[in-house]
């Protein structure tokens, strides 16, 4: 079977999205776009040979388009997503499910009245090779209990658009999502350390941020977010255990000896840190999508978790206290109790 895909959004993620789903993984055409910009859209479909939709209430609806693709601006996500859910179709959207907490809890809603997962969320790194093998070593109990996380998400700069608040809203909550993941454990509590700020910072960005959560279980992370860091796109995490200690893996790379220095190289965007895990989550949708199956990537609940968890983050970095994240019972259709 060959799934249709309708894509939402044709700004840059859109566009490679499409190129992916076009060039890189089999059993899946893109037949329509739509975006607010009309010639926009026509740039993007035509190398797939998709025709360009007038919204996207007409492309859920098209008899063409067997499963959606959000990648449209955050705030319009929970209008589509739950277009898709009333019409049946699965939706992969890109993160942000939704902005407010209250929008991401009418998509958990909603799928849960329909008693069948749809949607799922685009967090990558739960299919990036090296976090995969991090979680098996941590599920096979080779490093007994996780007690401490550390983690480290640096950028090399950010433009002077991007606040304070988006170090937790568009950079962290992908940290969020996979210790949620690796962990197997649920985040209840956000406190955020401001050390020295670095110089390189625009003046009304805090930057280094130090994110403190904590775990139901009692595992304390420590996220280090450095969005002017200068020298490359670094992403780290380090679980220790109880009896062991296990690492993420660096992306594999040359070591080049010359002119009396032995050096391998730093990625400079997260775009090639994590194109194959990219590749990876849409091959696994839409083969799950093609055999009718209901999706295993990050859920609609997840999506939820990631805002709810993101929020108090903001929170407690504007009020200085540690901020509780109150999530609501999860529900028995994403693995909560019955």
């Amino acid at each position: 079977m060959t799934v249709r895909v309708g894509v939402i959004g044709a700004g840059w993620i859109g566009k490679e999205h499409i190129r992916r789903l076009t060039d890189a993984v089999t059993g899946a055409r893109v037949t329509a776009v739509t975006d607010i910009d009309a010639a926009r859209a026509e740039e993007a479909a035509a190398p797939a040979g998709a025709r360009v939709l007038p919204d996207g209430a007409a492309l859920i609806a098209a008899d063409d388009v067997d499963a959606v693709l959000v990648t449209s601006w955050g705030p319009t996500h929970a209008e589509h997503v739950l277009n898709a859910v009333a019409a049946g179709k699965p939706v992969f959207c890109e993160k942000p499910l939704a902005t407010t907490v209250e929008d991401c809890l009418r998509i958990v809603e909603a799928e849960t009245t329909l008693g069948r997962r749809l949607v799922q969320v685009g967090f990558m790194r739960r299919y990036d090779a090296g976090y995969r093998k991090l979680k098996q070593v941590i599920d096979s109990g080779r490093i007994g209990e996780p007690l401490i996380v550390h983690c480290a998400h640096r950028n090399p700069t950010v433009p002077e658009s991007y606040t304070s608040a988006m170090a937790a809203l568009d950079t962290a909550v992908h940290e969020v999502d996979v210790l949620r993941w690796l962990l197997d454990d649920e985040i209840v509590s956000a406190q955020v350390v401001v050390p020295r700020a670095t110089g390189k910072r625009f003046d009304h960005l805090r930057d280094p941020q130090i994110m403190l959560f904590e775990t139901a279980k009692g595992v304390r992370i420590d996220l280090e977010v450095f969005v002017n860091c200068q020298y490359g796109y670094d992403i780290q995490c380090e679980a220790v255990g109880e009896e062991g200690v296990v690492r993420l893996p660096d992306p594999a790379s040359v070591g080049l000896r010359s002119a009396g220095r032995h050096s391998t190289e730093i990625l400079t965007d997260w775009v090639h840190r994590f194109a194959d895990a990219f590749d990876t989550e849409f091959r696994e949708w839409i083969a799950g999508v093609a055999a009718g199956a209901q999706p295993t990537g990050p859920s609609a609940w997840d999506g939820y978790a990631a805002t709810v968890i993101t929020s108090a983050t903001v929170e407690a970095l504007e009020s200085g206290t540690v901020v509780a994240t109150d999530l609501k019972p999860r529900p028995a259709l994403y693995g909560g109790a019955a």
